[in-house]
C-alpha cells in the first residue's frame, strides 16, 4: 500500500495535463499519467520532471474513449498503488476540421463525444466507486475529482459545435457528480480554461491574438497550461473542501458580460 496520494492524470503528455502532472507531483501526489501513447516524447519528457520533485511516475497508455478499457487501466494502477486519491480529467480533442454547424459530420461529432464526454464520464465512474471502498480501507483519504471542461460549456462556437456540446456536458457531469458523491465525503470540480496557449490553440493564434487585443480576454493575455495547473494544486490540496460542484473558471475575466 502506497503511503503517498495518487493522482491519475489523462491527456497528460502535452499542454495543460502535463502542467497539471508537475504541479501535482510538487504537491505530495505520485503520477499516472496517462495518454494515447507512453512512448511518444512528451511522455518521455514528463516523466524526469516528475521524478525530480520526488514523485514517482508511471505512464499508462489508454485511450480514454475506449470505455472497454478503463476496468483493466484502474485496476493496474490500483495494483501498482493501492490507491486514487484524485482524478483529473482532462484528455479532450478538438474536431478534425472545423465545419459550420450545418456542416457538422456524424462521425465528427462521435469521435468528439466519445473522447470529451463519453469517456471521461465512465472513467470517473470506475474510479469513483473505488474511492467509496478505498475511503473505507484507508485513513487520511481525502478523495477528489476534477473534470477539466472550457469556456466554450458556456460559449457558442458555430463551427466547434462538437466542442461546445461535449463540454457542456462535461460541465453538467461535474454536477451530478459532486451532487451523488457529496454524501461519500468525495469532493469534485469544474476548472473551465479560457484562451489558453497550447498546442490546440496556437494553430490559430492570429485569431486568438485580434480576440485578445481587441479586449475580449480583459487581463489582455494568454493563458498558459500553468494558470491551469495551479488552480486543480489549490483543489488537491484541500484549499476548497467545502465548495464541491464550484466551476472554476481560469478564463482571464472573459465571463465578465459588458456594455
Amino acid at each position: 500500500m502506497n503511503n503517498k496520494p495518487v493522482a491519475v492524470i489523462t491527456g497528460a503528455s502535452r499542454g495543460i495535463g502535463r502542467a497539471i502532472a508537475i504541479s501535482l507531483a510538487s504537491e505530495g501526489f505520485d503520477i499516472a499519467a496517462i495518454a494515447r501513447s507512453i512512448d511518444s516524447e512528451g511522455m518521455e519528457l514528463l516523466g524526469p520532471e516528475v521524478e525530480k520533485r520526488g514523485a514517482e511516475f508511471f505512464p499508462v497508455g489508454f485511450d480514454i474513449s475506449c470505455t472497454a478499457c478503463q476496468v483493466e487501466v484502474v485496476s493496474n494502477i490500483l495494483d501498482r498503488y493501492g490507491r486514487i486519491d484524485f482524478l483529473v480529467n482532462n484528455a479532450g480533442v478538438a474536431p478534425l476540421q472545423r465545419k459550420d454547424l450545418l456542416e457538422m459530420t456524424e462521425e465528427s461529432y462521435d469521435r468528439v463525444m466519445n473522447i470529451n464526454l463519453r469517456g471521461p464520464v465512465f472513467f470517473a465512474q470506475k474510479i469513483a466507486k473505488e474511492m467509496i471502498w478505498l475511503k473505507q480501507q484507508l485513513t487520511n483519504f481525502r478523495p477528489g475529482i476534477v473534470f477539466i471542461t472550457s469556456v466554450s460549456a458556456r460559449l457558442s462556437s458555430t463551427n466547434r459545435t462538437e466542442i461546445c456540446i461535449s463540454k457542456a456536458g462535461l460541465s453538467m457531469a461535474t454536477k451530478v457528480f459532486a451532487d451523488r458523491l457529496a454524501k461519500e465525503d468525495i469532493r469534485v470540480y469544474e476548472v473551465r480554461p479560457g484562451i489558453i496557449r497550447t498546442d490546440m490553440t496556437i494553430k490559430d493564434k492570429d485569431k486568438y491574438d485580434k480576440f485578445i487585443n481587441d479586449g475580449l480576454v480583459p487581463q489582455k493575455r494568454w493563458g498558459v497550461p500553468e494558470d491551469i495547473a495551479k488552480a486543480v494544486a489549490s483543489l488537491a490540496r484541500g484549499d476548497w473542501d467545502f465548495s464541491t460542484a464550484a466551476i472554476f473558471e481560469v478564463s482571464g475575466g472573459l465571463s465578465i458580460q459588458k456594455l
